[in-house]
Parts: structure tokens; C-alpha cells; sequence
């Protein structure tokens, strides 16, 4: 299932998503054009091993890791997600709460992902973690939006309207079971996604919607 669009409006221009999304493209394009891409990316980074907690340099790559992305594809999912769901949201909370969520659901992701495998020399990057706070955050507000969703079904494809309950259900599901089969990877150091992350970040989402939720009950009933 790929989000197209959602049904909620947001209450204003969402200036700080269109900031984030920037600040990942101008990093991407850095990172790309780098006299050596792959130093790049291995300095700025989170590399498990390397972290020591006596050393705050070797902690700065849990924001900085953050704004790096493997690919294309993978720098265009998590910016279109962030286009999506992060506007809503960004209307909901105030902009250092937007921000301040990016970052500590991104931060809290990358911190799960390193308490997993805090021996591996695999380089942590994405805004996954971070991305998965913001759909955790519009779970919670916004149970009754409806996501135009482009399904495929072997060569069938259909455009339909999901709840956003299912449709971000389903994907926090998805990422609990390819969790669990990644840890294979990560024990054979084969590398693969930072599912555990995702998860991470989402949970932090899902706490910092409900809190919202709470303090403003008449809003949202």
C-alpha cells in the first residue's frame, strides 16, 4: 500500500515540513557530490561500534545519521511520507514540537537500533525513525482521516480510500515482523533496514499524539 494523499486538512501552511524536507535534499545532494560519498557517509553516520558514551563527538551521529539516506528510493519514500502525514501533524503541535519530534523519534530509533547491535560496523542512516514519529503522532489525531492508497495486487492495481488506523497499523505490523527477521541479518552482519527504528520512532509518536490528544480532549471529540 503507497499513501497518495489524506483526507485531513491541515490547519495552516506546513512551513517546518517543507524545512525538514529541504534540509534532507540539501544534505542528500551533499552527500552525493562528496569527493568520496562513501567517507561521507561513514563520517556523519551512525556506526554502533564506534559510539562511546565518555565521548559526546562520538554521540553526534545519532542527529546526524539522521539527514543521510542510502539511494534514491530511499530519500523519496521518507520525504513523500513526511509530505503527507507531516503536515497535518506540524498543524497540530507547535513548530519547536514538530521539530523536537523529528529529532527525538529519530534519535530514540537510532538509539533502539544501536542498543540491538551495538558491536556492528554497519553504518545507521535515514530519517526512517524520525518519519515513523510523525506517523505515530497523526495516528493518534487523526483516526477518522481517510488515505487515497495506491494498491497493488500482482499485476492489478487500484487507487482506494484507507483508514488511517489500517493503513498506518498495517505498516507499524509490517515493521514488527521485518524486525524480527532482520536480526538474522544483523547477526550475520548482512546489513539491511533499521526496521527496529521505525519502531522506535513510531512508539515515540504514538506517545507524543496522545498527550496532544489529552490536553486538548474538545478538539478532538
Amino acid at each position: 500500500m503507497f499513501p497518495l494523499s489524506d483526507s485531513a486538512r491541515a490547519r495552516r501552511f506546513p512551513f517546518f515540513t517543507f524545512l525538514l524536507i529541504i534540509a534532507n535534499i540539501f544534505v542528500f545532494i551533499k552527500e552525493i557530490t562528496a569527493p568520496s560519498p562513501n567517507d561521507f557517509i561513514m563520517h556523519y553516520a551512525l556506526i554502533p561500534s564506534q559510539v562511546n558514551f565518555a565521548d559526546y563527538h562520538t554521540l553526534l551521529p545519532f542527529i546526524t545519521a539522521i539527514f543521510l539516506h542510502d539511494g534514491f528510493l530511499h530519500i523519496l519514500s521518507n520525504m513523500w511520507f513526511l509530505y503527507i502525514f507531516g503536515d497535518n501533524v506540524e498543524g497540530e503541535l507547535s513548530p519547536p514540537g514538530f521539530i523536537l519530534l523529528f529529532l527525538v523519534a529519530g534519535i530514540a530509533g537510532n538509539l533502539l537500533q544501536y542498543l540491538i547491535m551495538p558491536g556492528s560496523n554497519i553504518p545507521l542512516i535515514g530519517a526512517s525513525g524520525a518519519v515513523a514519529g510523525i506517523l505515530g503522532c497523526y495516528y493518534m489525531l487523526f483516526p477518522y482521516s481517510k488515505i487515497k492508497t495506491l494498491i497493488f495486487i500482482f499485476i492489478f492495481v487500484t487507487i482506494i480510500d484507507v483508514s488511517a488506523p489500517l493503513m498506518l497499523g498495517y505498516w507499524f505490523i509490517l515493521q514488527i515482523f521485518s524486525g524480527a527477521t532482520s536480526l538474522h541479518q544483523m547477526a550475520s552482519a548482512q546489513g539491511g533496514v533499521a526496521f527496529f527504528a521505525h519502531i522506535a520512532g513510531f512508539i515515540i509518536g504514538l506517545l507524543v499524539g496522545r498527550v496532544v490528544k489529552s490536553n486538548n480532549k474538545s478538539v478532538y471529540e
